[in-house]
């Protein structure tokens, strides 16, 4: 008797409930081997004021089963409110975001026939980390958190992808020419594991020109890793380019729970309208019956549904009169994909999944390096000043007793601007006042706290403290522009 694997399925807001009912009919005609658990997401658990759009029943039923196969959600603009897709990818420890783009040409319209790569999207760091902070009437924070860990794990994990999926090369995306640190880690710790698998050739591009390079020259890249907001954006350029962002379907792995969905967004415009493509969900259920070991039904949808493309059978979205035959909707597409059930593509790559589940390694132990010694010398002191020159704040302070510091630098928004030669004024009521050794002096922590207690008795208005410390004699903090 054939075991059914659980999943949870969600059928998301807007054009979610249409597509997923579009995709769950096709799975029960291929007979997919699976046993089904719904919950509610997204938009009426807002309004519900779970401020995380989903629930505790809902958890618990993904903890069950460890598969979410999600239909698009919205999440409500505005403060108060928990993007649901960043909450499962990070409590569910989902680091890696696998989207393929691929073109369908001459069946789709595309200016790059070619174009067939994976983008390898960190899941759960960088400024999706969400942490966030209005620390003065004029100036917003947003904190981008990169780790050593983060990325070795999911540049490892693209390496891995590229053997086993026999791609030829991967390409790291970062901007570590401003970046030094954050990105500066991506792209170090792709150099040191790309030397662990000499016959998968690797490259580097910045951001910014590796996105221009995606966007007219798609066909030079294979398998690209990059971080969370990068990928973000990419993603959604390669599948656009690729002839619509409706035919792209994603998965989200860990190493314990996997989450699949379409690229797109919900869509709530056409949402009820019978007009959406189905085909972004719908292929991110292939890749979630080949991850749980059903190839044998995944190579069954996929060659139906690329026959389907093939005869011209087609959504709004995809649909043109040169190469169009028939103008359908979302429930007569999955109709039409079940009728090719058995039937191979004649002119699109054939699908051929093994019957192997996919798993993570677990081998990989990683561990926090602290071999590096770390010592304080110094502390960067944000103060909330509205005066238009930082010689009144040097001037302010250094009337008080530093203590062990003395006042090295102040900055604005990352430009020295004391001390200098001129008074150069500026709009701003945000300073970093850096605070170094005095005389190579140890720095303790209970000298920072006098330090606060200092400006706080001459009424100077702290609002973040940034300690700075040396790695083995390396500074771990970046120099404001100038300095």
């Amino acid at each position: 008797m054939a075991e059914f694997t659980p999943i949870t399925i969600a059928y998301g807001d807007g054009i979610g409930p249409e597509i997923m009912e579009a995709v769950l009919y096709i799975l029960r005609k291929a007979e997919a081997r699976i046993r089904l658990e719904t919950i509610e997401v997204g938009e009426k658990l807002y309004k519900k004021h779970y401020t995380s759009g989903i629930s505790e029943e809902s958890w618990e039923s993904i903890q069950r089963t460890g598969i979410i196969l999600k239909a698009p959600i919205t999440t409500p603009q505005g403060g108060g409110y928990k993007s649901l897709n960043v909450t499962i990818r990070k409590t569910l420890q989902l680091f890696a975001n696998i989207r393929p783009a691929v073109s369908f040409h001459p069946f789709t319209r595309t200016l790059h026939p070619n174009l067939n790569l994976t983008i390898i999207r960190e899941n759960e760091e960088d400024l999706y980390a969400g942490i966030e902070y209005r620390q003065t009437h004029n100036m917003y924070e947003s904190m981008k958190l990169i780790s050593h860990t983060g990325c070795e794990k999911i540049i490892r994990y693209a390496f891995e992808y590229a053997v086993k999926n026999n791609r030829k090369k991967v390409m790291c995306l970062s901007k570590d020419n401003i970046m030094k640190f954050s990105d500066g880690v991506l792209h170090k710790v792709f150099n040191e594991i790309a030397k662990e698998y000499p016959q998968i050739n690797n490259a580097h591009y910045i951001i910014d020109i590796g996105t221009a390079r995606l966007a007219t020259k798609p066909e030079i890249f294979d398998v690209i890793v990059t971080s969370n907001l990068y990928g973000d954006i990419i993603s959604d350029v390669a599948a656009e380019i690729s002839g619509s962002v409706g035919l792209a379907g994603s998965a989200n792995i860990g190493q314990h729970y996997a989450m699949f969905e379409a690229v797109h967004g919900s869509a709530p415009d056409i949402a009820g309208k019978d007009i959406a493509n189905p085909s972004g969900l719908l292929n991110a259920a292939i890749m979630m019956l080949v991850h749980i070991g059903q190839g044998d039904i995944a190579t069954l949808i996929e060659n139906a549904w690329k026959k389907t493309i093939e005869d011209g059978v087609h959504t709004a979205d995809i649909y043109n009169e040169q190469s169009s035959s028939k103008k359908v909707g979302t429930k007569e597409f999955a109709e039409e994909v079940t009728k090719r059930l058995g039937q191979l593509p004649t002119k699109l790559p054939k699908a051929d999944y093994p019957l192997i589940a996919e798993k993570q390694e677990s081998n990989i132990d990683y561990k926090i390096d602290t071999k590096e010694v770390k010592k304080l010398v110094g502390t960067d002191i944000f103060v909330n000043m509205n005066v238009s020159s930082a010689h009144d704040i040097a001037d302010k302070i250094n009337k008080l007793d530093l203590g062990n510091f003395e006042l090295k630098t102040i900055s604005s928004k990352g430009l020295k601007l004391w001390p200098r030669d001129t008074r150069f004024e500026t709009v701003s009521d945000h300073w970093c006042c850096r605070f170094m050794n005095k005389d190579g002096t140890e720095i303790k922590h209970l000298d920072i706290t006098r330090l606060l207690e200092a400006l706080s008795t001459a009424n100077i208005d702290f609002i973040k403290v940034e300690n700075l410390f040396e790695f083995d004699g390396v500074a771990g903090y970046s120099l404001a522009q100038g300095e």
